[in-house]
């Protein structure tokens, strides 16, 4: 099998197509990332468990749109309503890792 040597890493590909790391399109690129993330995440962590939407939203006192809208990035969900939904709704423990 031959190898391609024009295959680039996900990384020289956003470089390429989105703006190197401190650009402005790269900066507005990974926050709109982390959002689709933190609901990805919640998605996963919920489907694991084999929790609908409306069996997670009762288990953290919210509304399954409210959890559709998350996992959707739709909606922003703040920093302590993630925590609630993560430890009641999950049985889980929420962490954060700040990068300088």
């Amino acid at each position: 099998m031959k190898s391609n040597k024009k295959v680039k890493t996900l990384d020289e590909f956003i470089d390429a197509k989105i703006g190197f790391r401190g650009s402005v399109n790269r900066e507005n690129f990974e926050k709109g990332y982390e959002g689709f993330r933190i609901g990805f995440m919640l998605q996963s962590a919920r489907l694991k468990l084999g929790l609908t939407q409306e069996e997670l939203a009762l288990r953290c006192g919210t509304n399954k749109g409210y959890i559709s809208k998350i996992e959707n990035d739709v909606k922003e969900v703040r920093l302590s309503t993630l925590q609630k939904i993560v430890e009641k709704g999950l049985g889980g423990r929420l962490k954060l890792k700040i990068d300088v």
